[in-house]
């Protein structure tokens, strides 16, 4: 009899969203592909409102605008988008939890609608380290992503006594669309051992923070069941070394459901790193690539994707407040009386006009659209 049980546990373990306990651990290959199998292959791009500097003037009550949100959605299904990678934030769990749901559930009514099925981010270390909730600044003129932040910020990533705190939102929003179809995956953490070079000042410790709280924060998201597969992007690897690998690209390896990552290079090592990421045997999706001047392209790198099969979501959409459309080196010089040879970023400008038509119809081609 306790043969015939284990047996049957075992079996109920190899299925997205069976209630059991041992759901409670990784998913194995096989029901990551069986999953996958399921899926269409996987287009969108990450994806932030036009009036939004960031993730919480996104999300917060006084700015979350639904109309929008819906006009933009329109545009992504226009050319065959099904997929979109947004960002969430625990200091929008903690200013209204409730609110915070529903506005949530109002988003995926929107996605729905438009036949789009959403990842959602749930914490991130890249950009500033000191969030916080009220009205946004506004974008520094003439700089990419200039007022984005981090999810924890340095304060509660450095202080232990919160982390109650970010394990509530964390069990608090997955399990509150652990079993909504609409729902495609959760991103556990985004580039969690990004250490925003010169723009910010981290803790010198963060890397070492977040590593110890990464495992933790997939345990928190498991023990909510979801039917969705869990993922964390690695983001600096040398698929040429795959012997090589940080501390905590190996982390994100051993704990995701499915493999993410990103990529802006050109075709060559896209499809270098999608053969090496391969020899894991779970789903590939890539989070991040399309960076125009690099050589990372629509036209380049949407072929090599739908070739593996590997989910393709470029940054970012639309040109807006978080003005991606500008290069990385704004930081060091900001575009201010001028503009870029070539946008960096984004598909659309604000009023729905294709940066580049041509452009467009190709998505639309290889989408099927």
């Amino acid at each position: 009899m306790k043969r015939q049980l284990a047996f049957f546990l075992l079996a109920l373990s190899a299925v997205p969203g069976s209630l059991t306990a041992v759901e409670s651990t990784r998913w194995t290959t096989d029901a990551a592909n069986q999953w996958y199998a399921k899926e269409p292959w996987l287009v969108g791009s990450n994806y932030v409102p036009a009036y939004a500097v960031n993730e919480l003037e996104m999300w917060q009550p006084k700015t979350f605008d639904a109309k929008e949100i819906d006009r933009e959605l329109g545009w992504a299904e226009g050319i065959g988008m099904n997929t979109m990678r947004v960002f969430l934030h625990d200091l929008l769990w903690k200013q209204d939890s409730d609110g915070f749901k529903k506005r949530i559930d109002t988003f995926l009514g929107i996605c729905a609608k438009h036949k789009i099925k959403p990842m959602f981010v749930l914490f991130d270390s890249v950009w500033d380290p000191n969030p916080h909730l009220g009205p946004q600044p506004k974008p520094r003129p003439g700089v990419h992503n200039s007022r984005w932040v981090q999810s924890p910020g340095a304060d509660a990533l450095e202080d232990a006594s919160q982390y109650p705190r970010l394990e509530q939102y964390v069990k608090g929003v997955v399990g509150a669309f652990a079993n909504d179809n609409r729902v495609l995956a959760w991103d556990i953490w985004n580039e969690p051992d990004n250490t925003n070079g010169s723009s910010y000042k981290d803790p010198e410790n963060k890397v070492e923070l977040v590593l110890k709280l990464l495992p933790e924060a997939f345990d928190w998201a498991r023990s909510a069941h979801p039917q969705q597969p869990l993922t964390s992007g690695i983001w600096h690897e040398d698929p040429s070394k795959p012997d090589s690998l940080s501390p905590m690209a190996k982390e994100q390896l051993d704990l995701s459901d499915i493999v993410s990552f990103h990529n802006y290079d050109p075709a060559e090592k896209f499809e270098q790193e999608v053969k090496w990421l391969q020899t894991y045997g779970r789903p590939i999706v890539c989070t991040e690539y399309m960076a125009r001047p690099r050589g990372s392209t629509f036209e380049t790198i949407l072929p090599v994707a739908k070739k593996f099969k590997v989910g393709a979501i470029n940054w970012g959409f639309v040109a807006g407040k978080s003005q991606t459309y500008l290069p990385w080196d704004s930081w060091q010089h900001p575009y201010v009386n001028r503009q870029p040879a070539e946008w960096f970023h984004d598909i659309f400008h604000a009023n729905g006009k294709p940066y580049r038509r041509a452009e467009v119809a190709f998505i639309r081609k290889e989408t099927g659209k």
